[in-house]
């Protein structure tokens, strides 16, 4: 497998989850757009067995390089991204939940989860797309969303893209973000408020949107039940004094931009 094919391996399982997404990226096809990939996001546990550098692994085999780091203390999670040196390759930003930082009902769950995952899984060139290795109830799942909405995602989804990014720049109608957006919500689709509709200034280098993450049939082992499953973002980037694009993230945007996710 090379990176492109599992770039479109993902993609493929990204618009299962979330229909929206193909459908908001064959509008913008339809009014004669290219749509380009500005990043990739992932979610995980800073476990052993699962942190940061077992889901950029298959990355950094492509020629993926780990670039800047994030905190996020008030969602208790730590992340960065990486970037390749093909610059039309969509950047890679990974986060994790510091377990050491929940309670340990949470870690305890966590432990449960990783503990049914064979090595074989992890050590699969498609690990970051295998969709969720672990029994879990809706009742363990919604007694995690009541602490940690991050926690009760990657316990029901597991491990694949949690949101893909449309780069604006290129765009030829909707390069300024405001355009954008009332394109996204005339259409029907809403957009993620918290914070504002749109996360960041060009004084931060990056401006973001996201719609909200649609509702989805989910199996658990106690039935099937519709949550959030993943949404599509937008990002806007601006020039830094060097002339070049900023590649980077801006933290206090990507706190709110995690709440995409959120029950509406």
């Amino acid at each position: 497998m090379n990176a492109q094919q599992l770039l479109d391996l993902m993609w493929k399982d990204y618009c299962q989850l979330n229909p929206a997404a193909k459908k908001i990226h064959d509008l913008f096809v339809a009014e004669g757009e290219t749509v380009l990939n500005d990043h990739i996001a992932l979610r995980t546990f800073d476990h052993p067995r699962l942190g940061l550098k077992t889901l950029a692994r298959q990355f950094e085999k492509f020629g993926y390089v780990a670039k800047d780091e994030y905190f996020f203390v008030e969602k208790k999670l730590y992340a960065k991204h990486w970037e390749h040196p093909d610059e039309t390759q969509p950047k890679i930003f990974i986060s994790e939940l510091q377990l050491e930082k929940v309670s340990p009902f949470v870690r305890e769950q966590v432990n449960k989860m990783v503990d049914q995952i064979p090595d074989s899984v992890i050590q699969s060139e498609t690990f970051s797309v295998c969709g969720r290795p672990w029994k879990m109830s809706y009742q363990t799942y919604s007694e995690l969303a009541k602490e940690s909405e991050y926690a009760s995602w990657v316990a029901a989804h597991g491990f694949r893209p949690n949101h893909f990014t449309v780069f604006i720049n290129p765009l030829k109608k909707f390069n300024d973000i405001l355009t954008l957006n009332k394109f996204i919500t005339a259409k029907g689709f809403p957009l993620n408020k918290s914070g504002g509709e749109v996360k960041g200034t060009p004084a931060d280098f990056l401006e973001q949107s996201s719609t909200m993450a649609s509702e989805i049939p989910v199996q658990f082992s106690d039935g099937t039940h519709s949550i959030p499953g993943c949404y599509y973002e937008f990002a806007r980037r601006y020039p830094m004094a060097n002339g070049k694009l900023y590649q980077g993230f801006v933290a206090k945007s990507a706190d709110k931009i995690f709440e995409s996710t959120n029950k509406m």
